[in-house]
Formats: C-alpha cells, sequence, structure tokens
C-alpha cells in the first residue's frame, strides 16, 4: 500500500464550517466525536478507486489537506498559509448551509489557493454578486460541499439548496449537501457518493492522465500497446516515465 499513487486535495472554508468533521467521515467513515479547531493544516489519507468496477481500475491515495484559519487572516498568516497551496490537485470547497457569509467566503477562499500570489481584491462586481469569469479558466477540479443540513428547517431548506445552486455553478462545480453527524448521507451507492468519486476520479485523471499543452501521462501498459501499434512510437524512458509532449506522425 505504502507505494500507491496519491493526489492532494485542499479542504478549504471557515472556521466552523465543519471541514475536521468531513474530512474524518471521508477518511474514517466515522462521525468525528470531539472535533477541534485546527491549527495550520491537518492531512489525512481516504483510499480511493478510481474508475471503480471497471477495467481501468486503480487505488490511489487520496490526501486531504485540512487548512484552518480565516480568509479574514493578516496578510501574514494568509502568506504562510500559502505553503499549503502548493501543487495542488484538487479543492473541496466547504460552507455552512446555516451560514450565508461562510458561502459567500468560499470565493474567496478557492482565490486564495489558486491565485496565491494575487491579493483577492475586486470580487465583487456592482450588482453584489460575484464575476465567474475570474474561475473560467481554472484547471484544477472543484467540489462544494455545505455542512449542516440537518440544522435547516424544512420549510427553508427548498430557498438554502436553491441559492447553494448558484454557487456551485459559479465554481463549475457539483455540489454535495450533508450532516457530518450522519454517514448515511455517503452510504455506498448514494448520489453523493457517486458526486465524491467522481470528483476523485477527476482529481486523478488530471494529475496522471491528462496534461496541458497537448500532453498526457500514458501507463506503461498503453506505451507497450502504442509502441507495437504505431511505428517508431519513442521509447518511454525518453518521456520522464510516460509523459508524452504533442508527438506528430507522418
Amino acid at each position: 500500500m505504502a507505494s500507491l499513487d496519491r493526489v492532494k486535495v485542499l479542504v478549504l472554508g471557515d472556521s466552523g464550517v465543519g471541514k475536521s468533521s468531513l474530512v474524518h467521515l471521508l477518511c474514517q467513515n466515522q462521525v468525528l466525536g470531539n472535533p477541534s479547531w485546527t491549527v495550520g493544516c491537518s492531512v489525512d489519507v481516504r483510499v480511493h478507486d478510481y474508475k471503480e468496477g471497471t477495467p481501468e481500475e486503480k487505488t490511489y491515495y487520496i490526501e486531504l489537506w485540512d487548512v484552518g484559519g480565516s480568509v479574514g487572516s493578516a496578510s501574514s498568516v494568509k502568506s504562510t498559509r500559502a505553503v499549503f497551496y502548493n501543487s495542488v490537485n484538487g479543492i473541496i470547497l466547504v460552507h455552512d448551509l446555516t451560514n450565508k457569509k461562510s458561502s459567500q467566503n468560499l470565493y474567496r477562499w478557492s482565490l486564495e489557493a489558486l491565485n496565491r500570489d494575487l491579493v483577492p481584491t475586486g470580487v465583487l462586481v456592482t450588482n453584489g454578486d460575484y464575476d465567474r469569469e475570474q474561475f473560467a479558466d481554472n484547471q484544477i477540479p472543484l467540489l462544494v460541499i455545505g455542512t449542516k443540513l440537518d440544522q435547516i428547517h424544512e420549510t427553508k431548506r427548498h430557498e438554502v439548496l436553491t441559492r447553494t445552486a448558484f454557487l456551485a455553478e459559479d465554481f463549475n462545480a457539483e455540489e454535495i449537501n450533508l450532516d457530518c453527524t450522519n454517514p448515511r448521507y455517503l452510504a455506498a451507492g448514494s448520489s453523493n457518493a457517486v458526486k465524491l468519486s467522481r470528483f476523485f476520479d477527476k482529481v486523478i485523471e488530471k494529475r496522471y492522465f491528462l496534461r496541458e499543452g497537448n500532453q498526457m501521462t500514458l501507463s506503461p501498459i498503453c506505451w507497450q500497446i502504442f509502441s507495437i501499434l504505431i511505428p517508431g512510437f519513442p521509447d518511454r524512458k525518453r518521456f520522464g516515465g510516460g509523459t508524452l509532449k504533442s508527438l506528430h506522425y507522418d
């Protein structure tokens, strides 16, 4: 198991939204009995079967980096936090469904992580909405998770979930809404479990199978197959262990 390939996924959101409880549920499949404040960053690992049930199935480690703090922190705190944003493969944005401010702050969290060298100013446009164009070119897979669903009264649930649906749309991401104290929300075969698996699959594909600029990483088996089918196909060792860059054949 120690030799498994892995990906790094940030878990971002305001303090108190339930990030630690969520990460514990995702990695241990158990409810966190006594959650505490996260100082700096806490890392846990989930074992994920990529493309489960298909011939391409493979097991990976998903490192979940639970980042503490708030978006209103001093610049010195933000610069310290920036070290956690290196080599990120995916981001889970977590907000409290009962706290509208935590939902709005997800835009600032994402900008801080995606543009860690820039100050996230000018995010709001004149009508009070956020400019989704700032996320149009983002290549890192995002997932939006709303917590404390159980604390929303039935009469308010439709209104709240309609609002958060627009939030996920802004990020071009799927959304999951749940109660971190109830594992049934992520039960195998449920719609939430399918969305979660699809997100992790996408993160893995971006990391190991797709590259910018017409590059992609091929498995050793694929290289063997292509070398047989395509005359003159290059040796795998010449391309960094499997990274293919814009090769052309006449």
